[in-house]
């Protein structure tokens, strides 16, 4: 999703919290993945696999300058044929240590074997985000293991809330440094659909 989609989309969802969710939840991974340059490891269930987040978020790296925010697809079925960044499997967030960043999409039930391996990714002392959607019951686990959950509400669906998050994510924070004259262009075509789509003074 280019940035001029992405204007469009925050104008649509002007008004909601879904705006400042994303952006703190985007903010989070990417303070999580800065300092530490660990990794980001990016997971989904045994029925979904993040491709297009993966996607997006290798853009977004690409674009402002954070070869951090580029993740490692951790897939359910990774074959031994498979070419080398579609051959990751569970054990690696397994083998996950401090300072690495697991970002877990769930759409559906986790799985108890997904799950155990969140578990012994955060008791190593890697930070475990998730992005889910929104049933409490099946997400319950997920989101105690969780240092920061988004959970997208019945009027934002999970694919919107990638998109969302992926462009947040490659942002400059308020007050950080210019990350290139893509970047910035970006950043400038967001502030103005922020501005243009933001509520009037009062008064008018």
């Amino acid at each position: 999703m280019d940035a001029v989609r992405v204007a469009l989309l925050r104008e649509v969802l002007a008004g909601t919290e879904w705006l400042g969710a994303a952006r703190r939840f985007a903010g989070a991974l990417r303070t999580s993945v800065v300092p530490h340059g660990g990794g980001l490891l990016l997971v989904g269930t045994p029925e979904y696999e993040p491709w297009h987040l993966a996607a997006h978020l290798v853009d977004e790296a690409a674009w402002s300058g954070m070869p951090e925010l580029s993740p490692t697809l951790v897939r359910h079925r990774a074959g031994v044929g498979d070419p080398a960044h579609l051959a990751v499997g569970l054990g690696r967030i397994e083998a996950a240590r401090r300072g690495e960043t697991l970002l877990v999409v769930a759409p559906g039930a986790p799985g108890e074997e997904l799950l155990e391996r969140v578990h012994d990714a955060r008791r190593a002392g890697a930070t475990v985000l998730a992005i889910d959607s929104g049933d409490r019951d099946l997400h319950a686990d997920l989101h105690a293991m969780a240092h920061e959950a988004l959970t997208p509400g019945p009027d934002l669906d999970l694919d919107t809330a990638q998109h969302l998050v992926s462009a947040a994510a490659g942002e400059n924070p308020v007050g950080g440094p210019a990350r290139g004259p893509r970047r910035r262009f970006r950043d400038r075509l967001s502030r103005l659909a922020d501005h243009l789509t933001s509520p009037p003074p009062a008064g008018w």
